[in-house]
């Protein structure tokens, strides 16, 4: 019988339990993974902490929307795959488990250069990065600000936007600054006198191009905004409610906010290519046991992890 992290209630990580789960055999157009890292991130807490709303009926919810893993059942009709391909999977219901049963469709190869934890923590990141990227319309030529340069889906969009030919400048924490310089990027420490200290790396104005905001700040978005003129080449996926008032793009899952799924999902296998040539980088903070879900959790919840939190079934 195979394990499973599920919220059995609303609140905070307290409520999460680890109860026996049965996939159930593939059906049409799906495999079985069994799993060997699940990504951690703030979407997953956020369920079940009643931000968005507490729907009894959903309860007991399920956990988990990305995975490294090896398929081992595959159902009718899935020509892509076959049992013992290794594979990275998302979005996918209920990831924090032994093993889930997903769509053939939302799996990738995993990239041979990527450990398992590693692995399961490039998709959902790396599918933002490339939303932001697009709707922003980053490319050679230009220099594009990066709020929150150091964090999950800021570190691959600098790797992402310098493979597009960008300048890059990225906010980081100093401690930061010398992994960023590594990935190509210009980092610049985030608080008062940011404006100024972009200003001083970039004195031409309009230099600045294009902003992407994963910090979620004010700072971050009055920066974007003052620093670059055309606001459409301004996007966040974490201030909705200043980004709103300033008329920039709101992308992700927040009320209002341009979902991008087409994007996101057929940056899928662009991200796994890239990361099996090597070119793309995924940081790993901590790893925890499937049962210490809570503690993962808690740490997430607390702040910059400085990289991608991973269960190990």
């Amino acid at each position: 019988m195979s394990r499973a992290v599920v919220a059995s209630a609303y609140g905070g990580p307290e409520v999460l339990t680890v109860v026996d789960s049965d996939p159930g055999a593939p059906g049409p157009g799906e495999v079985v993974v069994e799993v060997r890292a699940a990504g951690v991130n703030p979407s997953d807490w956020k369920g079940y902490s009643g931000q968005w709303g507490r729907d009894r009926a959903r309860l007991p919810l399920r956990l988990g929307r990305e995975v490294a893993g090896v398929v081992v059942a595959v159902g009718p009709d899935v020509e892509t795959r076959s049992e013992g391909d290794e594979v990275v999977a998302w979005p996918v219901v209920g990831g924090y488990a032994d093993r889930v049963r997903v769509p053939a469709r939302v799996t990738a190869p995993r990239p041979a250069g990527l450990g398992w934890a590693q692995s399961a923590g490039l998709l959902l990141t790396g599918s933002t990065a490339v939303h932001l990227l697009v709707a922003t319309r980053v490319g050679a030529g230009d220099t594009v600000l990066v709020h929150g340069g150091s964090g999950g889906v800021g570190r691959l969009a600098v790797q992402l936007a310098r493979l597009r030919g960008a300048r890059v400048i990225a906010t980081a924490s100093p401690g930061s600054h010398d992994d960023l310089r590594r990935l190509g990027a210009t980092p610049v420490a985030y608080g008062p006198g940011l404006v100024e200290r972009v200003r001083a790396l970039e004195p031409v104005e309009g230099a600045v191009t294009a902003a992407i905001d994963t910090a979620g700040t004010d700072e971050a978005l009055d920066a974007s905004v003052e620093l670059v003129a055309d606001r459409s080449r301004v996007a966040t996926i974490a201030g909705f409610v200043r980004g709103g008032e300033l008329g920039v793009q709101l992308l992700g899952g927040g009320k209002g906010a341009d979902p991008g799924t087409d994007i996101r999902e057929a940056a899928r296998d662009q991200l796994a290519a890239l990361a099996d040539e090597g070119v793309l980088d995924v940081v790993v903070a901590h790893t925890y046991p499937l049962e210490d879900a809570a503690r993962a959790h808690l740490e997430s919840m607390q702040g910059h992890p400085h990289g991608k939190l991973v269960l190990i079934p």
